[in-house]
């Protein structure tokens, strides 16, 4: 008999390591295994008893020993492989056989075996699963009936006192059992509940963040460990109404807003706050304030009178408060210097328009003839001049431009417009220096294109400086491409070129003022880097996309796409503006696939 137990508390143990469950669980296996060893004890007492009974012709005591042997050695062993579920059952079952047999043994309708018969609903409410429960109840009302049906046939013959001796000692086999049951289940379940409060405990006393907990009225019952830390007293400093002191004056209302949303609305909310924090070493008696970021949590219960325990979590976030306002100051520091740079060039720019027109206008002259004949060498000192003149002239342009464009006081004149008509002029412009780098130009207009509405002027300097770019960094013999064409509810106007190319990482910076691809001291393309920048915030102005996409050594695409109907774009005007046709589109030089392809 020791050995049994031994062999039940080994394997219970071997489960435990196995970590097959939680501790419910391993302790209603466990209840399984005991029940089933105090059944096989109390009915191996009770042979003795049984077999002198036996030998005075009273068979039941010893059939129902054996029923109850039987059931707890099979019950045992169900539990030793593994099937909990069949060994409940099992013991379940034993029960209500026992009963059965003791209904049918006596005529009575309420006797001890529809007693122990009760007994086995109760044992399943405590350790089977929902479907044995519903079942051992229509068991029991089965077992009713069959009482009620031996009322009515005629009894066996068998001594009263035998009977109610055994019915008795069946009884009490099955009141320990479930009494056993009970007590087991209960203590496995105060046991979890103790864990669980343990472990939330330790939780609260070891988090990071400070955790208070306020009672219906308002009042802290409880303040974490590492509210010590957070505001530097004691925890039981804040209990009552010492929290609230702590609040910034200017912070109360928003505090009191929010816990009254979760204390009567049952809502949670975040705020951030100033509270005091005591500093036992400092050197000035000023209170010192820190940024707390306070998260409140109602407890809804179901009985609540309409107000809730609040839980509180306090998290220092005065650091992050000082990088805000460090990035605020930065910013502020960053967009002054900003705004001065751009006076500083609007300044400059507008000082040296007026001497640099004087000395293209009288370089002009000279070259002309107007104050004298001049030898071959002075006249060719006079076209440097002019020339050189009216390249800074165009450099001071694009400052001005740029300044303009940071300062936001660039204003549009958007009115509606043909964007074919502005590529012939534009080509024009360029035609002297794409003849001087032997660069042909090509257009690729589409059929039937909608009228435009923006800014005549902006457009045709965004096309100016796309074909500056395209036609400064093609190879000699190199073709660059205007195409235009509707897509959706813009104009594409795209520039393509089959120069030098762009990497990477240089399209990501496209747009970006004074940035120049080949930039340094020993690069060998002009230019000040501000062109594609004055691209980007025309085309920002109207509300547009600028789009590049690049190959080193197989060209440049820069893709511009505008509203059709200006800044103040609305889809369902689109089709009133120009309706979509079903026509053939023109064919360009160079699909957007291909295009995309290279960037990839």
């Amino acid at each position: 008999m020791r050995s049994l137990f031994s062999f039940g508390a080994s394997k219970e143990m071997s489960l435990a390591i196995a970590g097959t469950g939680h501790r419910p669980e391993m302790l209603r296996r466990k209840t399984l295994a005991n029940n089933s060893r105090l059944t096989i004890i109390l009915c191996a007492l009770a042979v003795p008893l049984a077999m002198f009974w036996l030998v005075g012709g009273h068979a039941m005591p010893l059939l129902l020993v054996s029923l109850g042997l039987v059931g707890g050695l099979v019950t045992l062993a169900l539990h030793q492989r593994g099937l909990f579920e069949h060994a409940a059952t099992g013991q379940v079952c034993t029960m209500f056989a026992g009963g059965l047999l003791l209904t049918l043994a006596d005529p009575q309708l309420v006797d001890a075996g529809l007693a122990v018969a009760l007994m086995a609903p109760v044992l399943a409410s405590m350790l089977g699963r929902a479907a044995l429960r519903r079942q051992s109840w229509a068991v029991l009302a089965g077992v009713g009936l069959v009482g009620v049906a031996a009322t009515l046939l005629p009894a066996p013959e068998m001594d009263g006192g035998i009977l109610l001796a055994t019915g008795g000692w069946a009884f009490l086999v099955s009141v320990v059992v479930v009494l056993h049951t009970a007590n087991r289940i209960s203590a496995a379940y105060e046991v979890y509940d103790k864990a669980q409060v343990n472990a939330y405990r330790h939780l609260i006393e070891h988090v990071q963040d400070a955790v208070l907990r306020f009672s219906n009225e308002g009042e802290v019952l409880m303040a974490s460990q590492s509210s010590e830390s957070l505001f530097g007293c004691r925890r039981y400093q804040l209990t009552g109404s010492g929290l609230t002191e702590r609040l910034h004056v200017a912070d109360r209302p928003a505090f009191l807003t929010a816990f009254a949303d979760a204390n009567r609305g049952g809502k949670s909310r975040m705020l951030e706050v100033r509270m005091r924090h005591d500093d036992a070493h400092a050197s000035t008696s000023l209170p010192r304030f820190i940024w707390v970021e306070v998260s409140l949590s109602p407890v809804i219960e179901p009985e609540s009178d309409g107000s809730y325990e609040v839980i509180a979590l306090l998290r220092d976030i005065t650091g992050r408060k000082d990088t805000e306002v460090a990035m605020a100051e930065a910013r502020r520091v960053a967009e002054e210097a900003s705004e001065a740079k751009s006076r500083f060039l609007a300044t400059i720019g507008h000082e040296l328009r007026t001497p640099l027109n004087a000395v293209v206008g009288f370089s002009e002259m000279m070259t002309s003839g107007i104050g004298g004949e001049l030898s071959d060498t002075h006249r060719e000192y006079a076209g440097l001049i002019h020339q050189s003149g009216k390249h800074l002239l165009e450099v001071v342009r694009m400052l001005l431009d740029m300044s303009r464009l940071e300062a936001g006081k660039f204003e549009l004149q958007a009115e509606p417009f043909a964007a074919q008509d502005i590529i012939e002029p534009c080509f024009g412009m360029v035609d002297a220096l794409a003849q001087s780098r032997n660069v042909r130009l090509v257009a690729d207009i589409g059929r039937h294109l909608p009228m435009l509405v923006a800014d005549e002027r902006a457009c045709r300097q965004i096309l100016l400086n796309l074909l500056s770019n395209a036609i400064k960094f093609s190879h000699p013999g190199g073709v660059v491409t205007v195409t235009l064409k509707r897509q959706g509810t813009s104009l594409n106007l795209s520039v393509s070129d089959q120069g030098i190319g762009m990497a990477p990482e240089s399209l990501q910076r496209i747009g970006e003022a004074f940035f120049q691809e080949h930039g340094g001291l020993a690069r060998s393309y002009e230019g000040t880097g501000l062109g594609l920048s004055i691209v980007k915030g025309l085309v920002d102005l109207h509300q547009g996309t600028l789009r590049a996409m690049s190959e080193i050594g197989a060209g440049t695409t820069v893709t511009v796409l505008l509203p059709i109907n200006g800044p103040a774009i609305k889809s369902e005007e689109t089709a009133t503006v120009t309706p979509i046709r079903k026509e053939p589109a023109a064919t360009p030089l160079s699909s957007w696939q291909d295009e995309k392809r290279k960037a990839q």
